[in-house]
């Protein structure tokens, strides 16, 4: 079976401006499925994949007909300074039930990763995070998992069998999946009452990493080498605060705001290990001005520009390309070891294997900050070093 058997044609007679696009723009820059199934021989480095997908939504039905509103604005916006090699595929097809949908999507997304071309998910609703989870299941990798959110979307105290795969409930179903491929779980944007006491001691116990919105607030940068782990990130536009994106029937008061959501996008493209990302909830139907759209679209241009800015500096290769800094703490004889690109600056963390790991890898790399580099050289054990030994083992 072909691809672009899931997908239907873009309908540019819907969101082309009157006066067609300028040559700098995306629009004409961007190999567009409206009459030929892009060329997925040519290798583009990103494909664009809407999803008119919405039966599981949690109180936001509409959100399926998201994809066209995003890329009328997406279009618009002109190319950076780089050369995109840009593919949109056209809009997954919703099948006979979500099962279905989940099965195209799921197919997609292995199929595009396998190939090294980068899936920029246009939901659809944010239960689509599983399909695009499974995607990875036949890849032979563990998954580092970033979700932006406001909400933890947590069944608790019940078995997978039983569990409905909604936007409120997916994360159940990742959590329980067999065979289990999940290494890290991390959330950015959460918050508190919205948040059961109960699944924080769930995130604590599994010793996965989550943040609330009021340690990103102004402080976008702490979330960099959260997000610089990442295999997959799926973003709800719901962690957005309401006056800057109305787009969705759950939109709060508080959140994100607009330029941090880009910051984080753009965090997102510049990840080496990034290979695929899902934006969700947005629904076109609260979006009166077309505001939320076009926020989107700026966070996908973002996204891009991250994306064609890459620094490919993922340790060591050549190791002369990184600094080498050894500490040791107080009370301990165990030295920590960070490492610096020289490139980009950026820090990582050494985490040894419990067990010694194997000739070829005897730790495990961790993206850290300064800031756990300086705690180690105080003489104390940054928690990021612990809570990552903790999983390893």
């Amino acid at each position: 079976m072909s691809l672009a058997d899931f997908f239907t044609p873009i309908d540019l007679t819907r969101i082309i401006p009157k006066k067609g696009y300028f040559t700098s723009q995306l629009g004409q820059k961007i190999d567009h499925y409206s009459v030929n199934f892009p060329d997925l021989d040519q290798k583009p480095d990103i494909a664009l994949i809407g999803v008119q997908e919405g039966r599981n939504a949690d109180n936001n039905d509409g959100c399926a007909h998201a994809p066209d509103h995003v890329r009328e604005k997406l279009y618009i916006l002109n190319e950076g300074n780089y050369n995109t090699k840009i593919a949109d595929l056209g809009n997954i097809r919703p099948g006979a039930t979500v099962t279905d949908t989940y099965v195209a999507l799921k197919t997609v997304v292995e199929e595009l990763v396998k190939q090294n071309i980068l899936p920029v998910i246009i939901g659809g609703s944010q239960d689509l995070t599983y399909a695009q989870y499974l995607g990875y299941e036949k890849l032979e990798q563990k998954v580092d998992l970033v979700i932006i959110d406001s909400h933890f979307d947590l069944e608790e105290d019940i078995q997978v069998e039983t569990i409905e795969t909604t936007s409120a409930s997916y994360l159940s179903k990742i959590f329980l999946h067999e065979p289990n491929y999940l290494f890290n779980y991390s959330n950015l944007g959460y918050q508190t009452y919205f948040t059961s006491q109960e699944s924080l001691r769930v995130m604590e116990k599994l010793y996965f990493d989550v943040h609330r919105l009021g340690e990103l607030s102004g402080m976008a940068s702490v979330a960099e080498p959260i997000i610089r782990n990442a295999n997959m990130i799926s973003f709800d536009v719901s962690a957005i605060r309401s006056s800057e994106a109305m787009g969705n029937a759950n939109a709060t008061p508080n959140g994100l705001y607009g330029e941090e959501a880009c910051q984080l996008c753009r965090y997102a493209g510049i990840n080496d290990k990034l290979s695929s990302i899902g934006f969700y909830e947005y629904n076109p139907a609260y979006d009166s001005n077309g505001q939320t759209a076009m926020l989107l679209a700026q966070m996908i241009w973002y996204f891009v520009d991250g994306f064609y800015n890459r620094k490919r500096d993922f340790p060591l290769n050549p190791k002369s390309q990184y600094l080498i800094y050894k500490t040791s703490l107080k009370h301990d004889d165990h030295e920590l070891v960070f490492v610096k690109s020289k490139k980009s600056d950026r820090w990582w963390m050494q985490v040894p294997y419990p067990t010694g790991g194997s000739m070829n890898e005897r730790f495990h790399l961790v993206p850290c900050r300064y800031d756990d580099y300086k705690t180690a050289v105080s003489g104390e054990m940054p928690d990021l070093w612990w809570r990552t030994y903790q999983k390893l083992s």
